[in-house]
């Protein structure tokens, strides 16, 4: 078999005429010209290497679908776009420097240890520290035995709280005792700390564990209690120079309530603060100044 190149025959190989067209015509000996349509899938499905075995033909790459029609590169497009479309939408809604407000914190309250009866009043003279038994009187007494008497705490402002170790808001209340009791103690305040029906030994060791230096009487009979008719620890009597009860309290104290009483009855011509001596240039001492 000859093909024409301008004017010279070329002879072909009738093998290599068929790979020419993927539409050649299949000459058989025994039968008629027979048309075989290679059809694009099974073009597609033939391994590229495959394909360019075939002299002539043009690869074809495989397209590898994921979601229908759709291809793995279309789909991660869109998954993109769709992402970066609510991103600025998120951005374009929310304002500027908002804050979500924060849940409140649950604060301690009374832990009652008996049912509420009617107390002592606003006004009332605060009772004596001490109750009248058929067996004896009952003296509140210090950590070392010494007595505790309203009588000679006259001209002093006076802070009683009644409390236990055992008690979850007196443990929450303690180092804000302890910071009033340093703070205003050189100003004319004295703390009474009642610790109620517990031992000498338990009072001392609280005392000695949180640092506390304000006085700590031991009612280990409870007879002081009751005597102030309390039903809750923590609670709290504030009474004047006068000796006049000013304010009750039922619960612990944060320190700017504390302060706020304190303050409310504090002898007159207290210092706002400890006086301190200033020195001037000639270091000779002059008195600081109240204002």
């Amino acid at each position: 078999m000859t093909d024409q190149v301008g004017d010279r025959p070329r002879a072909t190989d009738p093998a290599e005429d068929e790979h020419i067209h993927p539409t050649a015509p299949n000459v058989t000996d025994s039968g008629p010209v027979e048309e075989v349509e290679l059809e694009d899938e099974q073009l597609e499905d033939e391994p590229l290497e495959q394909q360019q075995l075939e002299v002539g033909a043009t690869p074809r790459p495989v397209r590898r679908r994921v979601v229908g029609p759709f291809s793995l590169r279309q789909v991660t497009i869109a998954i993109l776009a769709v992402m970066a479309t609510a991103t600025v939408l998120t951005l374009a809604t929310v304002p500027i420097q908002s804050i979500v407000p924060a849940l409140p914190v649950p604060e301690p309250s009374a832990f009652l240890i008996g049912s509420p009866v009617p107390g002592l009043r606003i006004g009332d003279l605060a009772p004596e520290l001490a109750v009248d038994r058929p067996e004896g009187r009952i003296e509140l007494k210090d950590l070392d035995g010494a007595p505790i008497r309203i009588a000679d705490l006259r001209g002093k402002a006076v802070w009683i709280n009644f409390w236990a170790s055992w008690c979850p808001p007196c443990q929450y209340e303690t180092p804000i005792v302890r910071s009033m009791d340093e703070k205003y103690r050189d100003r004319g305040l004295e703390i009474i700390a009642v610790q109620v029906q517990q031992t000498v030994d338990a009072g001392r060791d609280y005392a000695d564990r949180y640092g506390l230096e304000y006085t700590i009487g031991a009612d280990v009979t409870g007879s002081i209690f009751h005597a102030y008719r309390v039903f809750a620890l923590p609670t709290q009597f504030f009474i004047d120079p006068e000796g006049r009860i000013r304010t009750i309290v039922n619960g612990p104290l944060d320190e700017r309530r504390a302060t706020q009483l304190i303050e409310s009855i504090l002898p007159p011509g207290s210092s706002a603060a400890p006086s301190t001596p200033l020195r001037t240039p000639d270091s000779t001492v002059v008195p600081a100044r109240t204002p």
